[in-house]
């Protein structure tokens, strides 16, 4: 992949696996390579801001012989992707009908001492 993209995307973790992907899933054979001429591609650019390190991806594992020729991978990929993305909109309402039920309730205790507070004048 071309790692001078802004959308390329590389993080390890302390098990020691290494993701490499495109931020805007452009990149069907990540982590592998980019498509010829991607529309996605930009060309990282230094901000004012940012604090300079050194970047060390470790390398990319080999790639596999069939990679490019079955249509099917990227589809059965794209079909995996949009299974979880089917299962987001129910996790959020369930964790946003959880943060909701928590807020109420801390909203009644606060009501409860507002009331102690206000005889005790």
């Amino acid at each position: 992949m071309r790692q001078d993209c802004k959308n390329f995307e590389s993080r390890s973790y302390p098990s020691g696996d290494t993701v490499r992907k495109c931020n805007i899933d452009l990149a069907p054979e990540a982590p592998w390579r980019c498509p010829q001429n991607c529309e996605g591609y930009e060309r990282r650019l230094a901000d004012v801001n940012w604090a300079f390190g050194t970047l060390v991806t470790p390398p990319t594992p080999a790639e596999p012989a069939s990679l490019g020729e079955d249509p099917t991978i990227a589809a059965l990929l794209d079909e995996a992707e949009n299974i979880v993305n089917a299962a987001v909109p129910e996790a959020r309402a369930e964790a946003d009908a959880a943060r909701l039920l928590k807020e109420q309730q801390q909203q009644k205790g606060r009501g409860i001492f507002r009331r102690f507070r206000r005889g005790k004048k």
